[in-house]
């Protein structure tokens, strides 16, 4: 029986090859999709699982007098994490995190730049369950000056060597030597600590840094008792703050902390509003994998819609096949086997190729996504059963409702050719039809909104000049040089220009508490800061509104400020009529030595997710310098670069080189943002072919169902444009329908994702006409192609048999 089952069906496909391709392509496109983002939602959702302890991230609500607003950070203060252990019994264990990147360490003559190295406490290994290769989980950092090294890391320094006991130096400002007392697996990618080596905290430790209440430098993760009731803990928070700020000489200080606790597996997916995340290795929201799995369903979904309508649409063919089984004893619950049988089928085939496109795109969505996706599969058996599952399912669901519809005939009705198969359920297909272009256009709309807000990021004027300009970051020892580099560049024509700063734009930068003193009255207010060569403003074009330039004087060195108009206008607050101008020579900075020279325009220094917060830019060399600008002639780019690089080497020859363009690291800014727009733009363009493939397929049944209705009308002078017409008015009104539902489903959900952007592009009407009107002509296209086709045949052909 089931051999009949299968030649059957496979007959069926064979003879309806257009309406078994339709099916086929848009399954399997479907399929693909769905595969392609359920490997994305995996690796996501894969992330940190390999720690087995109830870990928790401590992060802070930092609302400072001078903010504009409130901001959640995942910082925290050096003695938190022994404070807190010590007043909540319900923290088993705390680890702090410092990370130092680029970090340069030497064993005999070597010198290697660790891209990634964390200071940590003793407990970090029996908090994180990071495979050991060599060494002991709870001694390996006991000791000061212990180091744990990464397998990739050991391997860069010791080569072949057994690396236990041998020291390394960590060079920075003071040379640090470490002994290797243990070895770990390389770490994983779907880990959000990404790290090379662990050095032991206690080698740096002094006691006087019990005391630094204030500030925030570093993360701090707990290990909580089971059932922990982490709301009741956070209650307890603010009088916590208060006993130990209060006691360290900060009387109001607690009352601008907020501390909060993240369960450590939701912080890869979960802390999209948490600012200053610098080891939270490819930070994702989860709101957007949510998205991409809805909208993968859509677009399988829109597959089976097809299916259901073409099969229901050609039930008329079926009809006597039915009526012959049934008159010789076929019973119902027979035929819908068969029927789901072909369906599953369907399906299989579908699968296949499937798994071809899967194979075929793969690599341009882990480019894409930067993410390692094709391990997923061959590494987990289940995910593979899974899939072969869900395409049976996907073939029993498309299939059911046909099964049951086309197994109803009576076979006297449909025998004598009076049963009404095909047009009775066309209000049921309209519906379908209807839903799948209304998705089409939601996606469409969706799209534009997502492609228009990032090119707008991406193009909008953030204040300052960053083409051409190539940065470059520097260390404790580079940073010395810094004066004789910048002097030998400007050497040359190829250069226009250098500067330094302590952070980069684009970056998080750092706040710091600053003392302002106005007509004798003094107050303490926090704003974001950049300390800067004297000219930094030349060189990013910085446009001053009142006052002048930092002095290149050397008395000048520590004492200059330069404020934006958003603290201006804070400092002001209390004086709305005072004109701006009235701040220069003001008392400002850390120490009463300090004074407002001028106020910069504000500009964008951080990114357009964000809304302009209070800053001073502070001329102070002695404090040192992270990275170098400069400012390059555009047309000789390339010889540009090779004459830094051969100046860097003449006066760093131990340094390596390394450089970014500003405009690239803008770029990664917003990698997230791009392929969040480029990832719906791909689902939207296959929610449109396949809807297209489904319309095509209707319509082309359409038209071999009126083929002598049309002979006729030819015969009697009709014109091709009035049959086109005639075949396709129904389908732009079902269209037509699409639209009046998508549109306001689309400017709701377009308008509440936007909110997510302090400055971004409005709500434009002519986006929606837009997005109906492509999908009317591809409609149209679609249907009236089959149309003309119809219309040009002769109809001497279509009666011949009248």
């Amino acid at each position: 029986m089931l051999k009949n089952y299968f030649t059957t069906a496979w007959r069926n496909l064979v003879k309806h090859k257009l309406y078994s391709a339709i099916n086929i392509v848009g399954l399997a496109t479907g399929m693909a999709a769905c595969i392609v983002i359920m490997l994305f939602v995996y690796y996501e959702r894969s992330f940190d699982n390999m720690h087995s302890k109830n870990i928790y991230r401590l992060n802070e609500v930092q609302k400072f007098p001078g903010m504009v607003s409130s901001q959640k950070v995942a910082l925290s203060m050096f003695p938190m994490g022994p404070t807190l252990k010590n007043d909540f019994p319900e923290i088993l264990k705390y680890t702090r995190v410092s990370w130092w990147e680029k970090s340069l360490c030497k064993y005999g003559d070597k010198r290697i730049y660790l891209p990634m190295t964390f200071r940590v406490d003793s407990a970090f290994l029996d908090i994180f369950d990071f495979p050991l290769k060599d060494g002991n989980r709870q001694t390996a950092l006991w000791s000061p000056h212990s180091a744990v090294l990464t397998e990739s890391a050991a391997h860069k320094f010791f080569g072949s060597e057994n690396p236990m006991g041998k020291t390394i130096f960590q060079i920075g400002g003071d040379t640090t030597a470490y002994t290797v007392t243990g070895i770990l697996k390389d770490i994983p990618g779907n880990s959000q600590l990404q790290f090379d080596a662990l050095f032991s905290f206690n080698t740096t430790y002094k006691p006087e840094m019990m005391k630094w209440w204030g500030g925030n430098w570093l993360n701090t993760y707990f290990i909580l008792a089971p059932n922990t009731n982490t709301a009741a803990m956070e209650k307890r928070f603010p009088d916590y703050l208060k006993k130990y700020m209060t006691a360290n000489g900060n009387e109001d200080g607690w009352k601008y902390y907020e501390l909060f606790l993240l369960p450590y597996k939701d912080v890869h997916s979960n802390a999209a509003e948490i600012g200053l995340d610098y080891i939270n290795y490819q930070k994702f929201d989860k709101k957007y994998t949510n998205i991409f799995i809805v909208i993968a369903l859509i677009v399988l979904a829109i597959a089976c819609i097809n299916f259901i309508n073409l099969s229901t649409a050609r039930s008329a063919e079926r009809a006597k096949e039915v009526g012959i089984r049934k008159s010789i004893g076929a019973q119902r619950f027979q035929l819908g086997m068969q029927f789901l049988g072909e369906t599953v089928l369907l399906s299989m085939i579908a699968l296949l190729i499937s798994i071809l496109l899967v194979v075929l795109v793969l690599p341009y969505i882990e480019n894409l996504s930067q993410r390692n996706l094709k391990p997923i599969l061959p590494d987990h058996p289940g995910l593979i059963l899974a899939i072969v599952l869900g395409t049976v399912g996907v073939g029993l669901i498309s299939g059911l409702y046909p099964a049951v519809y086309l197994s109803s005939f009576q076979p006297s009705k449909v025998l004598k050719g009076s049963a009404q198969t095909g047009n009775k359920k066309s209000g049921f297909r309209n519906i379908l039809v209807v839903g799948q272009f209304a998705a089409a256009i939601f996606l469409i709309i969706a799209t534009i909104f997502v492609f228009r807000q990032f090119t707008y990021m991406r193009g909008q004027d953030p204040g300052f000049v960053r083409d051409q300009v190539v940065t470059i970051p520097l260390d404790g020892f580079t940073n010395k040089t810094f004066d004789i580099l910048k002097q030998k560049l400007l050497s040359n024509s190829l250069v226009s220009g250098v500067t330094a700063a302590q952070d980069q734009l684009g970056s998080h930068l750092d706040q710091s508490g600053i003392l302002f003193i106005n007509d004798g009255l003094k107050r303490d207010l926090t704003s974001t800061r950049l300390i800067v060569d004297h000219d930094y403003l030349s060189l990013y074009k910085l446009k001053l509104a009142y006052g002048k330039n930092f002095s290149s004087e050397k008395q000048a060195n520590g004492k200059e400020y330069i404020i934006n108009e958003a603290l201006a206008k804070e400092l002001l607050k209390d004086k709305p009529k005072a004109d701006v101008s009235s701040l220069l020579g003001k008392t400002f900075g850390f120490d009463s030595a300090g004074y407002i020279v001028g106020v910069v325009k504000d500009f964008n220094f951080n990114s357009l997710h964000y809304k302009i917060e209070t800053m001073f830019l502070f001329n102070q060399k002695d404090w040192g310098y992270s990275t170098v600008s400069v400012k390059i002639n555009g047309a000789r780019a390339s010889e540009a670069i090779s004459f830094i690089e051969q100046t860097w080497k003449e006066i760093n020859p131990t340094n390596p080189f390394e450089y970014v363009f500003l405009d690239d690291h803008f770029k990664e800014v917003y990698r997230t943002d791009a392929q969040i727009s480029q990832m719906v733009g791909v689902l939207a363009f296959l929610t449109i072919l396949i809807s297209c493939l489904g319309l095509f397929g209707l319509a082309s049944y359409s038209a071999e169902r009126r083929i002598k209705e049309i002979g006729v009308r030819k015969v009697l002078g009709a014109s091709m444009t009035s049959i086109v017409s005639l075949l396709s008015k129904h389908f732009i009104k079902l269209v037509l329908i699409a639209n009046a539902i998508a549109w306001p489903l689309a400017w709701y959900s377009v308008n509440h994702w936007m909110e997510d952007y302090a400055y971004r592009v409005p709500m434009s009407w002519w986006v929606f006409l837009i997005a109906g009107a492509a999908a009317l002509i591809i409609a149209l296209a679609t249907v009236s192609l089959l149309a003309m086709r119809a219309a040009s045949s002769n109809p001497v052909n279509s009666l011949r048999a009248e």
